[in-house]
């Protein structure tokens, strides 16, 4: 068994990736061999259907889905608004992006989503498409996530990020069903937050360009902004160590690193502490901070 990151930025840090995926094909030796990259996520900017975080990716859809295609990586579009109407359906951005990436590559792209109601259309409009249940349904009782990964309609399932120590109960799962848990690894929201689904919806609602206030984090850490030495101390914070020696034995395979709101020097650390070997992890930042057609931010 491998350990298999979803990762952030499709569009997003596009520029980052095509810097990046030559090393780590290229010097294979740099990185863990008990993990692979399975995905890359996002959404372009101004996206209607994006929900968990807007978008504000420049790239070119063309230019990504070659990129994936190159290196045999599944293309993900963060589809996740939670609030769409019938008629949000018809958008052409949208439904342009599925077709060509429904048919961008030998390895099937997917949707991450909230809507049920997109959920139905995209399954029948794009049937060459796979489907994640996102992060931003909030799912924080067990039974809630049990019940979504006995849904066949989707290949992975993303429980919110405070049932990920929920050990002995995940264990407990069947087989068929830890296979599709996608675990949200390095989430650096307040463990306690009461707010989390008002916050996603306020996204959903600018994204739908409704009228309407930005969502005040009610954290005592709002103003530290995203810190990944503070996801690292989270409870709810997935490490290596812990992938290796608890989540893997256990059966689990699959884990999202956040992060699409982040600048792309951030993204780099994220790669460095997840993939690299600590022996190489200055030579990747030297590639990556060397490469002049890169502006890291």
């Amino acid at each position: 068994m491998q350990a298999v990151y979803h990762l952030p930025g499709l569009f997003e840090f596009h520029e980052l990736y095509r810097v990046f995926l030559p090393l780590y094909r290229g010097h294979r030796d740099w990185f863990y061999d008990w993990c692979t990259i399975g995905s890359v996520y996002g959404a372009p900017a101004g996206c209607r259907w994006d929900g968990g975080r807007a978008g504000f990716g420049e790239a070119s859809p063309e230019e990504t889905a070659e990129l994936m295609r190159a290196y045999g990586i599944s293309a993900r579009l963060t589809f996740s608004n939670s609030l769409l109407r019938e008629g949000d359906l018809s958008d052409p951005a949208c439904n342009r992006l599925c077709a060509l990436f429904e048919h961008y590559g030998p390895v099937p792209a997917g949707v991450i989503l909230t809507s049920d109601l997109l959920l139905d259309y995209l399954r029948r409009e794009y049937p060459g498409l796979y489907f994640v249940s996102s992060t931003t349904k909030v799912l924080t009782r067990f039974r809630e996530l049990e019940e979504e990964l006995e849904r066949p309609e989707f290949r992975y399932v993303v429980p919110d990020f405070r049932l990920n120590k929920a050990l002995d109960r995940l264990m407990s799962l069947p087989e068929e069903l830890k296979d599709k848990v996608e675990f949200l690894c390095n989430e650096a929201c307040w463990f306690e937050c009461p707010d989390r689904k008002a916050c996603y919806e306020n996204v959903s609602r600018k994204n739908l360009g409704l009228d309407c206030e930005d969502h005040v984090c009610a954290s005592p850490y709002a103003e530290r902004g995203y810190r990944f030495s503070d996801a690292m101390e989270n409870p709810g914070f997935i490490g290596i160590r812990e992938i290796r020696d608890a989540y893997m034995p256990g059966g689990f395979s699959h884990f999202k690193i956040e992060g699409r709101s982040l600048g792309s020097a951030v993204i780099l650390e994220f790669l460095l502490y997840y993939l690299t070997r600590p022996e190489y992890r200055l030579r990747v930042r030297e590639e990556i901070y060397l490469d002049s057609s890169l502006d890291l931010f």
